[in-house]
């Protein structure tokens, strides 16, 4: 019985240190501001002014900036103590900054990077790792970490970071926030500590759509313009292929939001690897020149590889020659990529430049002036800290042949959050072409509750994997149809977009679509009942309603064809084709 009672009081011992010692790591890792400051400070906007002018347009916001921002009178630490160590004080304060504070916004300090602002991991053992908000066992991501943390934890309404190769977009994916990295070269970088001159973007994150656009417009700042709707959303087939989660707990919720606000008819499919070998010819130079073993390397992989060797370049162009004189202690893979040997000859930069060259050209000619892109933010969920797992070529090729797209290209993107998948936060990509910031802003005010309401659904749902297999059969044979369709074989797309339907009976854009072959075919009556069921379906579809109007003009359903084509007109009203239409039959017959 002694013996008993003696063991249990030594139970109880070790269960009680063993909370101890827990809580002592708790607290010694998860601090009050969860690791997110390297610096406190105020920056105090200017008075307001008088009425009737209106009040600055920031007025009541406090930002935090991510510490490769000068602020005069501090040194800008570049996320090391050498660096910190060996340079003076900022003279000036960075201009981005500056305009934030004029605009009416409360700077209240500056956040932890990554070493050197280099990586995308979040850790720093120098500062320590930020805590993730989102997911306190895995890691923040970087290289602002700490501005991210910041938003995500509540601290501020919005911070600013640099984004070079994901800078931005990785923490904002795994911290659980809305990152945006705009369009290169649109905002200044002048009191900015560069990574790599050709791809580093200054970038912000808020909590919600709102603040984003409030602030984004501010730092860009953009003339007013009229809010458009994209005509196109893509989503990147290939690009969901990389997810090491299920595709569908992204795409689904993208192609549920597009219908709501924007119809199905704008939902498109592009496989970025095909589009980009073939209007990115330098890509093959460049493989040429650096790349040895298999001949089938994807594109998107070597986009990757340009960019990583640019960033490389540019940073030992940089920086080399104060790495060689202070040798400062860095994190064993950051030096590993630092202080590789990197022979590149002027002819293979100059390739790399080309890259940046046709990847814009190629992305603003997929996308023109109304289209979005779609694509993953990452391929993984954040990985634990410490783990191994971040340093495996598969993770480097994943994140990269995504992150690459925008960076090299020089394209907005905006990172949004889409709750939790197996306790991780989950996000989606939007893309616009260069220069298509404002575009990009409202499209994300427009869809993010939606998105938000969807993701919620398809997270509880509990869709069958038959279902989910049914329907992606059903897309591979509609894509089929609308090979035929545009090789004229009227007859062969009716019979793909016949199979679609029999494997997902309540997709519009299958029924529309068989309605098109079907007006091809002088088949006025079939194509009617096609839209009539599309249109039930899906009361947004502008192709439904021009193509029911086109065939009740030819069955001599005059009034009703007038109704299609001028609904078809509230629906778009740009569109040319439906303003036409209305108007010929109009004039002929009232």
């Amino acid at each position: 019985m002694a013996s008993h009672a003696a063991n249990l009081w030594v139970l109880l011992g070790l269960g009680l240190a063993g909370i101890f010692l827990m809580t002592k790591r708790l607290k010694k890792t998860i601090k009050a501001d969860f690791g997110a400051f390297i610096q406190k400070l105020e920056l105090l906007p200017p008075p307001q002014p008088a009425p009737p002018k209106a009040p600055h347009p920031l007025t009541g916001l406090n930002f935090a900036v991510s510490d490769v921002f000068d602020i005069e009178g501090y040194v800008t630490g570049f996320g090391h103590p050498d660096w910190l160590r060996t340079h003076e004080p900022s003279t000036r304060t960075s201009p981005v900054v500056l305009a934030l504070v004029e605009g009416g916004a409360t700077c209240i300090g500056k956040t932890v990077v990554d070493e050197l602002a280099y990586s995308i991991h979040g850790e720093n053992k120098h500062y320590s790792t930020p805590t993730n908000p989102a997911a306190p066992a895995r890691i923040p991501g970087g290289s602002s970490s700490g501005a991210a943390v910041a938003v995500a934890a509540d601290f501020v309404d919005f911070s600013l970071g640099i984004d070079t190769l994901g800078g931005i977009r990785v923490p904002a994916a795994f911290c659980g926030v809305i990152g945006f990295r705009p369009s290169y070269g649109v905002i200044s970088n002048t009191g900015i500590i560069p990574v790599s001159s050709s791809l580093d973007t200054v970038g912000l994150f808020a909590k919600d759509p709102s603040t984003l656009r409030r602030v984004g417009l501010v730092l860009l700042q953009l003339p007013f313009s009229v809010q458009r709707n994209p005509k196109q959303i893509l989503l990147a087939d290939d690009c969901f292929e990389l997810l090491k989660i299920p595709k569908d707990r992204i795409s689904q919720v993208v192609t549920n939001s597009t219908e709501k606000h924007f119809g199905r008819q704008v939902l498109k499919h592009e496989n970025l690897e095909k589009y980009f070998s073939s209007k990115v010819p330098s890509l093959k130079e460049f493989y040429s020149q650096k790349i040895n073993g298999d001949s089938k390397i994807s594109s998107l992989t070597l986009l990757a590889n340009v960019a990583q060797i640019l960033q490389r370049y540019e940073f030992k162009c940089t920086h080399g020659e104060w790495i060689h004189s202070e040798k400062p202690v860095l994190d064993s893979a950051i030096s590993a990529q630092i202080n590789e040997t990197l022979d590149m000859t002027d002819k293979e930069i100059e390739i790399c430049k080309l890259v940046r060259t046709e990847m814009r050209l190629a992305v603003n000619n997929l996308l023109k002036d109304d289209g979005i892109l779609v694509i993953p933010t990452t391929a993984y969920p954040p990985p634990k800290l410490g783990s191994k797992e971040i340093f495996s070529d598969d993770y480097q090729n994943r994140s990269f042949s995504l992150l690459s797209i925008a960076s090299i290209s020089g394209c907005c993107q905006v990172t949004l959050p889409l709750g939790y998948h197996d306790k991780c936060p989950v996000s989606v990509s939007f893309i616009a072409r260069h220069g298509g910031d404002r575009f990009l802003l409202d499209t994300v005010q427009t869809v993010y509750s939606s998105l938000q309401e969807h993701a919620d659904t398809v997270a509880k749902s509990k869709l069958s994997p038959n279902a989910v297999k049914q329907e992606h059969s059903a897309e591979a044979v509609k894509e089929k149809g609308n090979q035929a369709y545009k090789d004229k074989q009227w007859q062969k797309a009716i019979g793909f977009y016949t199979e679609a339907i029999k494997l997902s009976d309540n997709n519009a854009t299958y029924y529309s679509n068989r309605a098109a072959a079907y007006l091809e075919l002088g088949s006025f009556l079939q194509a009617e009942t096609d839209c009539t069921k599309a249109i039930s379906l899906d009361k947004k579809n502008v192709k439904a309603y021009l193509r029911r109007g086109t065939a009740r003009e030819m069955l001599g359903y005059y009034k009703e064809a007038i109704e299609d084509f001028s609904y078809a007109l509230v629906l778009e009203p740009t569109n040319k084709r439906a303003a036409l239409s209305a108007d010929r039959l109009r004039k002929v017959f009232q």
